[in-house]
């Protein structure tokens, strides 16, 4: 596992920034935040910027995106009942795909950082992302 960049620990790197509630069901037999809560949380956050992003209704209907893949670090435990923010932006674009760079923090501290490997495919096929895609990720770029 490759250690997460200075940059990715600090949440003014990110342009999107949410705070979401850690639930009773998310904790393990140690009374910390499991894993699955950790993945849970940044799928929370992904889906919500890839809405603003790209709305579903204004998505042509033979274009998607999928995650293909996920990439979490574990810095520190995580606690309930105490809210985790989660901060989400874009670090790179490539032809068809792009990668969202997402760090959750808790008590000012962040304690796991998550890349997603987004690829949008157009008639089952993957394709260059359209301008209008590339221009809307542009403006949701990390600060690396």
């Amino acid at each position: 596992m490759t250690r997460p960049e200075t940059w990715q620990l600090e949440a003014a790197s990110y342009p999107i920034t949410q705070v979401c509630q850690t639930r009773f069901q998310d904790v393990d037999p140690n009374r910390h935040l499991n894993n699955v809560a950790f993945a849970s949380l940044f799928e929370h956050a992904r889906v919500r910027l890839n809405r603003e992003l790209r709305p579903w209704q204004e998505r042509p209907k033979n274009e998607r995106s999928m995650v293909a893949a996920v990439t979490i670090n574990y810095l520190r435990e995580g606690s309930y009942p105490e809210d985790v923010m989660v901060c989400s932006g874009v670090s790179k674009i490539g032809t068809s795909s792009y990668v969202i760079a997402q760090a959750m923090f808790q008590h000012d501290k962040c304690i796991a950082t998550c890349d997603s490997v987004i690829v949008c495919r157009t008639d089952g096929e993957g394709k260059p992302l359209r301008q209008a895609v590339v221009d809307a990720l542009e403006k949701m770029r990390t600060k690396n």
